[in-house]
C-alpha cells in the first residue's frame, strides 16, 4: 500500500522504535538546523526532542498523520510558539546566524529572512491582487520613508523605494499569472489562485526559507500542477530553501529534495523520498500497526509486498 493510501496514525510506541536516518547533503550546508526541540502544553508532548535540517536551495518535506506535531513544529520556526526547550538555527547566505527560538515573531520575518503561508488562505480580501503584494513590503517602505514623513514629503529615496516594490509585486504576479487582475480584489479569485497569491506575497518579503503549510490543500490537479512549477521556480531561480507540510504525497514525492516523517511528536524517518517510501517506520505509521508489526513490515518491503 503507497503512502497515500492511508492516513491513519499509528500507536505512540510505533514511534519510539529505530529510526534510520539517512545523511545527506542538507547536512553539509543547512539554511535551518533544528535540535532537541520540545513542545510541551501542559502534559501534552506536541513535538519531543526533534532533530533535522534543511538544506539550502532545497525543498523539504515534513508529513505524518494528523496529529504528528507538523503544525506545532511551523509555529516553533515562526515565532508563535516558544518552544519548551531546543535550538532553531538560521543561517543565512552571508554568513549570518540568528537563533529563532530567541527571537519575537516580528523579527524572525524582518531580520532571519522566513515567511510562511498557513492552512487557511490569509490574504487581504478586500484589498486589490497588487495592495496585498506591496503590504507584504511594508518594512522597507516604512525605513525608506523615514516612518512616513518621506512618503509624505515625496523624498526621491522613498519613491525610488515605491517604484522598486512595485516592480517587485508586478514581477510575482507575472509568475502567477495574475498581473492582469491585478486591481481586483483578492477575493474574487479562484480558490487556487488564491493559493498562489499568498505564496507570491510570501516572496515579496524576499526570505532565504520559505515555509508552506499544506499548500496543495483543495487543489485540482491542474493547480497542483502550477502550484508544483512555481515551487521549482522559487527553488531554482531564486535559490530560495523551501519547507513544506503536506498531505498530498504526489506532491511530496514529486517535487521534495528531502523529507522528514513524524508521528505522536516524534522524526520516524529522515531521507531522500525513495529512502522514506519504503522504510518501514513510515509503512508502519499510515497504515496504523503495532510496534510489534513493524519487523513483519520491513520483510514485507524486502520481499516487495508491501
Amino acid at each position: 500500500m503507497s503512502l497515500s493510501q492511508s492516513q491513519t496514525a499509528a500507536t505512540p510506541e510505533a514511534a519510539t522504535s529505530e529510526i534510520v536516518a539517512q545523511p545527506g547533503p542538507w547536512d553539509d550546508d543547512p539554511v535551518l538546523k533544528v535540535e532537541h526541540l520540545t513542545m510541551r502544553f501542559g502534559g501534552l508532548v506536541a513535538v519531543d526532542d526533534l532533530g533535522f535540517c534543511v538544506g539550502r536551495g532545497d525543498i523539504s518535506a515534513i508529513i505524518g498523520p494528523n496529529g504528528a506535531g507538523k503544525t506545532t513544529v511551523f509555529n516553533c520556526l515562526t515565532g508563535f510558539y516558544k518552544p519548551t526547550e531546543g535550538m532553531l538555527t538560521m543561517t543565512q547566505a552571508g554568513g549570518g546566524q540568528y537563533l529563532l527560538e530567541r527571537m519575537p515573531d516580528f523579527q524572525i520575518s524582518a531580520h532571519a529572512k522566513v515567511a510562511r503561508t498557513f492552512q487557511n488562505i490569509r490574504l487581504f480580501g478586500g484589498m486589490t491582487v497588487l495592495e496585498n503584494l506591496m503590504v507584504a513590503q511594508h518594512n522597507p517602505l516604512m525605513l525608506a520613508s523615514y516612518f512616513t514623513f518621506g512618503g509624505i514629503l515625496g523624498l526621491k529615496h522613498f519613491r525610488t523605494a515605491e517604484n522598486g516594490a512595485v516592480d517587485r509585486a508586478k514581477y510575482w504576479l507575472e509568475r502567477i499569472r495574475l498581473l492582469e487582475r491585478a486591481d481586483d480584489p483578492a477575493a474574487d479569485l479562484p480558490y487556487g489562485a488564491q493559493r498562489r497569491l499568498e505564496i507570491a506575497r510570501a516572496m515579496c518579503t524576499e526570505p532565504e526559507l520559505l515555509c508552506l503549510d499544506e499548500p496543495a490543500a483543495g487543489l485540482n490537479p491542474r493547480e497542483t500542477a502550477e502550484l508544483n512549477e512555481l515551487l521549482r521556480f522559487i527553488r531554482d531561480e531564486h535559490g530560495t530553501s523551501v519547507l513544506l507540510i503536506e498531505h498530498d504525497m504526489t506532491v511530496v514525492m514529486e517535487i521534495s529534495d528531502h523529507i522528514i516523517v513524524l508521528d505522536y511528536g516524534q522524526k520516524i524517518s529522515d531521507g531522500t523520498p525513495d529512502h522514506v517510501r519504503n522504510d518501514p517506520h513510515v509503512i508502519a505509521a499510515y497504515l496504523g500497526v503495532e510496534d510489534e508489526e513493524v519487523d513483519e513490515v520491513e520483510r514485507e518491503v524486502e520481499t516487495g509486498e508491501a
